[in-house]
């Protein structure tokens, strides 16, 4: 069984790792090199400034509001996120009463129909769903405060996008709704897994569901918890927070730059000013924040892995 084990494992890893390194390790070196150079993203001439640009970047004050931004991002959407998801998956698939007749451990009545509901949001592009959220946000005319003036709260007319103390908090609200029915999904699936003479056994002793929640469905959980919230911070730094800010706020980004954050902020220097370098600059930061913040998460969530 050992001979030309390893000719078979480079035959099946060799084309992967290739295409790997050439598109994704191959353009982050570009982009580490391009940092050092006064590159317009225009020009094929362009010539080496040193650490010009990271001295520019440093010196910054919208890079360090966007960073801000980010980092609140990063920090507080996965809280959020996977917190409401935990709760609603645990309803789901243990939550319930128990019904005459039927198992110790159950869901909420009509599971199966708010599973649907809560990944409806799934299958709507996230381009969709700021455009929509964008409509209801629309002072005058949104869904939103046309419901405060419905039930009779006329003077609570919020500008929601157009306020710089409201508009970040809008943009998060947005990104929670659109991203809680994955995770829904993902620990109700992990959930079905766990055997459910743990929980009765659980119930047995006395404990109640908070209890079981805490002492059973979290610990066997924990790796999935720790994966979906790398995902999720993943997604609140980059692509998801783009599209979003990118489309329901004005500029985009502001008003007064109180919701740009650190990758629209890269696509605004490259494609809109003209600046590549410096983009590029910018997108060695957020690689490093990225990084930083995985290496962090697992570092923080590492514990001893139980099995069942």
């Amino acid at each position: 069984m050992q001979h030309g084990k390893y000719r078979f494992i480079v035959g099946f890893l060799a084309v992967p790792l290739g295409l790997y390194a050439l598109f994704v390790v191959w353009p982050f070196i570009q982009s580490i090199y391009y940092s050092f150079t006064d590159w317009t993203g225009l020009s094929p001439e362009f010539k080496m400034v040193g650490f010009d640009n990271y001295s520019r970047m440093l010196d910054d004050d919208i890079f360090w509001k966007s960073l801000q931004h980010s980092l609140l991002f990063a920090l507080l959407l996965p809280v959020v996120t996977i917190g409401l998801a935990l709760f609603f998956a645990f309803m789901i698939n243990v939550g319930g009463r128990r019904r005459k007749g039927g198992p110790v451990v159950s869901g909420v009545r009509g599971s199966s129909f708010y599973k649907i509901v809560y990944f409806f949001p799934q299958v709507l592009s996230i381009a969709i769903v700021a455009l929509l959220f964008q409509f209801a946000y629309n002072p005058d005319s949104g869904a939103i405060n046309s419901l405060l003036r419905g039930i009779g709260l006329d003077s609570v007319q919020p500008l929601w996008l157009g306020d710089p103390n409201l508009a970040l908090w809008c943009v998060m609200a947005v990104l929670v709704w659109s991203t809680v029915g994955f995770f829904v999904v993902l620990f109700s699936a992990g959930m079905a897994s766990i055997p459910a003479d743990l929980y009765e056994a659980a119930l047995l002793d006395g404990a109640n569901r908070i209890t079981t929640f805490f002492r059973i469905t979290l610990p066997l959980l924990w790796d999935t918890v720790q994966s979906g919230w790398v995902y999720m911070g993943i997604l609140a730094l980059g692509a998801e927070s783009f599209a979003v800010v990118g489309i329901m706020t004005t500029g985009p980004g502001g008003p007064d730059y109180s919701t740009t954050v650190m990758v629209l902020y890269v696509y605004q220097k490259a494609f809109r000013d003209g600046q590549a370098a410096y983009a590029t600059t910018i997108g060695v930061a957020l690689l490093v924040v990225t990084l930083a913040f995985a290496a962090i998460v697992m570092r923080l969530g590492r514990r001893e892995r139980l099995e069942y």
